[in-house]
């Protein structure tokens, strides 16, 4: 059984960490299991459309900060984790099809979840703005499997996009850069968790 009192003492640990201790870093094992986390997480339509470019290089996260309104996380995290949204390959027939046909279902029952698929993209207002969506769900999940094992996170949205594609040589034509997290640990407690009440957050209808 899952303990809940754990879990809630994750949700509390989690925070957005301004600042990282630079001699403490992320063990193998640890990174592998928060980003499988990602990994597992869920998507629209299952296609996944993410990948997870890992920083762990000194002089790149140098080079990146100046582009991410100098927020000092990006280079004194241990592992700066890059969130790129895939924003061609849920448009391509090659790709979403091979997603389906994953599934071992009949062929009758593929070909319909192909044609809603389809359908749905085709009313879209924009595939990346859909994708990135899916993005921070997979980032969510790392933050909350980062929290469960005592190492902090901080998601960044403050930053260029393009110019940190730039940097790494990213083609963004096919991916670009959505959401930025630093991970590490702590130099210092957080603020307390100032939230809304309960009751005013959540309706029930019955």
């Amino acid at each position: 059984m899952i303990d809940r009192e754990a879990v809630e003492e994750s949700l509390y640990f989690r925070h957005a960490c301004k600042r990282f201790d630079t001699k403490r870093k992320i063990p193998d094992e640890d990174r592998r299991f928060i980003l499988e986390a990602g990994r597992l997480a869920p998507s629209s339509f299952g296609m996944e459309p993410w990948r997870f470019l890992v920083i762990r290089n000194e002089e790149i996260q140098a080079e990146l900060r100046p582009h991410c309104w100098d927020q000092p996380q990006i280079i004194e995290c241990s592992d700066l984790i890059i969130i790129l949204a895939q924003i061609t390959a849920p448009a391509n027939p090659a790709y979403y099809s091979e997603m389906f046909r994953r599934r071992g279902l009949p062929e009758e029952a593929t070909r319909a979840y192909i044609e809603r698929y389809e359908h749905y993209i085709g009313k879209l207002h924009s595939i990346q703005g859909w994708v990135s969506r899916q993005c921070y769900i997979a980032a969510d999940h790392m933050m909350i499997t980062a929290a469960q094992i005592g190492v902090d996170s901080c998601p960044i949205e403050g930053f260029v996009s393009r110019k940190v594609d730039k940097v790494l040589g990213i083609d963004r034509k096919k991916e670009r850069s959505v959401l930025l997290l630093p991970l590490g640990y702590r130099v210092q407690g957080p603020r307390p968790k100032l939230r809304r009440p309960f009751e005013e957050v959540v309706t029930i209808l019955e």
